[in-house]
Protein backbone atom coordinates (compact mmCIF):
# COMPACT_ATOMS: atom_id res chain seq x y z
CA UNK A 1 0.00 0.00 0.00
CA UNK A 2 0.53 3.26 -0.63
CA UNK A 3 2.16 5.67 2.39
CA UNK A 4 -0.01 7.97 1.66
CA UNK A 5 -2.52 5.82 1.61
CA UNK A 6 -2.08 3.88 5.31
CA UNK A 7 -1.43 7.62 6.36
CA UNK A 8 -5.36 8.94 5.25
CA UNK A 9 -6.60 5.91 6.82
CA UNK A 10 -4.97 6.26 10.03
CA UNK A 11 -5.40 10.14 10.46
CA UNK A 12 -9.09 9.03 8.97
CA UNK A 13 -9.22 6.48 12.19
CA UNK A 14 -8.69 8.84 14.69
CA UNK A 15 -10.63 11.61 13.47
CA UNK A 16 -13.39 9.08 13.42
CA UNK A 17 -12.23 7.69 17.28
CA UNK A 18 -14.27 9.76 19.67
CA UNK A 19 -17.63 9.65 17.33
CA UNK A 20 -19.92 10.25 20.11
CA UNK A 21 -17.68 12.93 22.26
CA UNK A 22 -18.28 14.80 18.61
CA UNK A 23 -21.74 13.98 17.77
CA UNK A 24 -23.50 13.82 21.66
CA UNK A 25 -21.17 16.00 23.49
CA UNK A 26 -19.96 15.49 27.31
CA UNK A 27 -22.63 17.27 28.74
CA UNK A 28 -26.50 16.03 29.24
CA UNK A 29 -29.16 17.77 29.60
CA UNK A 30 -32.14 15.92 31.66
CA UNK A 31 -35.48 17.37 33.01
CA UNK A 32 -36.85 16.80 35.92
CA UNK A 33 -41.11 16.89 35.72
CA UNK A 34 -42.86 16.02 39.28
CA UNK A 35 -46.78 15.37 39.80
CA UNK A 36 -48.34 17.91 41.35
CA UNK A 37 -45.18 20.88 40.05
CA UNK A 38 -43.46 22.45 42.46
CA UNK A 39 -40.83 20.63 44.01
CA UNK A 40 -37.39 21.18 44.19
CA UNK A 41 -34.99 18.30 43.31
CA UNK A 42 -31.17 17.57 44.07
CA UNK A 43 -29.36 15.42 41.85
CA UNK A 44 -26.89 13.20 43.65
CA UNK A 45 -23.92 11.21 42.06
CA UNK A 46 -20.96 9.44 43.85
CA UNK A 47 -19.08 12.68 44.05
CA UNK A 48 -21.85 14.04 45.92
CA UNK A 49 -24.57 17.12 44.59
CA UNK A 50 -24.22 17.95 40.93
CA UNK A 51 -27.51 20.16 40.22
CA UNK A 52 -30.34 21.67 42.19
CA UNK A 53 -33.69 22.59 40.88
CA UNK A 54 -35.78 25.14 42.64
CA UNK A 55 -39.34 24.59 41.48
CA UNK A 56 -40.34 21.66 38.92
CA UNK A 57 -40.41 20.99 36.10
CA UNK A 58 -37.14 22.57 35.11
CA UNK A 59 -33.91 21.31 33.18
CA UNK A 60 -30.49 20.56 34.30
CA UNK A 61 -27.09 20.17 32.27
CA UNK A 62 -24.82 17.41 33.73
CA UNK A 63 -21.57 16.20 32.84
CA UNK A 64 -21.87 12.79 31.26
CA UNK A 65 -20.32 9.64 33.57
CA UNK A 66 -20.55 5.98 34.08
CA UNK A 67 -22.32 6.72 37.69
CA UNK A 68 -25.65 7.05 38.21
CA UNK A 69 -27.39 9.81 39.49
CA UNK A 70 -30.16 10.07 42.05
CA UNK A 71 -32.57 12.65 42.06
CA UNK A 72 -34.46 13.59 45.20
CA UNK A 73 -37.43 15.65 45.46
CA UNK A 74 -39.46 17.39 47.79
CA UNK A 75 -42.59 19.26 48.49
CA UNK A 76 -44.76 20.48 52.13
CA UNK A 77 -46.86 18.06 52.50
CA UNK A 78 -46.26 15.04 49.89
CA UNK A 79 -43.26 12.31 50.82
CA UNK A 80 -40.08 12.54 49.72
CA UNK A 81 -39.77 10.82 46.67
CA UNK A 82 -36.46 9.48 44.55
CA UNK A 83 -35.38 8.37 41.05
CA UNK A 84 -32.59 6.41 40.35
CA UNK A 85 -31.49 7.38 36.55
CA UNK A 86 -29.22 4.89 35.34
CA UNK A 87 -25.90 5.74 33.52
CA UNK A 88 -27.10 3.64 30.23
CA UNK A 89 -24.79 2.99 26.71
CA UNK A 90 -25.16 6.03 24.21
CA UNK A 91 -26.13 4.19 21.03
CA UNK A 92 -23.42 5.62 18.84
CA UNK A 93 -20.88 3.98 20.88
CA UNK A 94 -21.67 0.48 19.12
CA UNK A 95 -20.86 2.03 16.06
CA UNK A 96 -17.66 3.91 17.07
CA UNK A 97 -16.49 0.72 18.01
CA UNK A 98 -17.42 -0.45 14.66
CA UNK A 99 -15.97 2.12 12.95
CA UNK A 100 -13.09 3.60 15.46
CA UNK A 101 -12.16 0.51 16.53
CA UNK A 102 -10.43 0.66 20.41
CA UNK A 103 -9.36 3.98 19.64
CA UNK A 104 -12.60 5.87 20.04
CA UNK A 105 -14.08 3.56 22.49
CA UNK A 106 -11.58 4.56 24.84
CA UNK A 107 -11.87 8.37 24.12
CA UNK A 108 -15.84 8.37 24.56
CA UNK A 109 -15.25 6.10 27.53
CA UNK A 110 -12.63 8.74 29.35
CA UNK A 111 -14.67 11.39 28.19
CA UNK A 112 -18.28 9.90 29.12
CA UNK A 113 -19.63 10.67 26.04
CA UNK A 114 -20.79 7.08 25.53
CA UNK A 115 -22.82 7.23 28.19
CA UNK A 116 -26.54 8.67 28.52
CA UNK A 117 -29.40 9.00 30.73
CA UNK A 118 -33.19 9.02 31.29
CA UNK A 119 -34.60 12.57 30.32
CA UNK A 120 -37.06 13.61 30.97
CA UNK A 121 -37.33 11.91 34.74
CA UNK A 122 -40.93 12.02 35.92
CA UNK A 123 -41.85 11.71 39.37
CA UNK A 124 -44.89 11.46 40.96
CA UNK A 125 -45.13 12.25 44.31
CA UNK A 126 -47.45 10.65 47.35
CA UNK A 127 -49.65 13.28 49.76
CA UNK A 128 -48.77 12.66 53.17
CA UNK A 129 -51.00 11.31 55.17
CA UNK A 130 -53.30 13.23 57.86
CA UNK A 131 -52.54 12.51 61.42
CA UNK A 132 -54.63 9.51 62.36
CA UNK A 133 -57.14 11.33 65.56
CA UNK A 134 -58.80 8.93 67.02
CA UNK A 135 -62.56 7.47 65.93
CA UNK A 136 -64.68 8.80 68.32
CA UNK A 137 -66.42 6.40 71.24
CA UNK A 138 -69.43 4.53 70.13
CA UNK A 139 -72.68 5.59 71.67
CA UNK A 140 -73.69 3.71 74.20
CA UNK A 141 -76.51 0.98 73.73
CA UNK A 142 -80.20 2.30 74.89
CA UNK A 143 -81.35 0.64 77.82
CA UNK A 144 -83.51 -2.34 77.99
CA UNK A 145 -87.21 -1.65 79.12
Amino acid sequence: MNTRLIAALAVGATCLGGCASITEGTHQAITVNTNPPGASCVLNRTEGQIAQIASTPDTVTIRKTKHDITVVCDKPGYQTATFLNHSGVEAMTFGNIVVGGGIGWAIDSSTGSDNKYTSPVNISLVPQQASMAPAPAPAPAPAAK
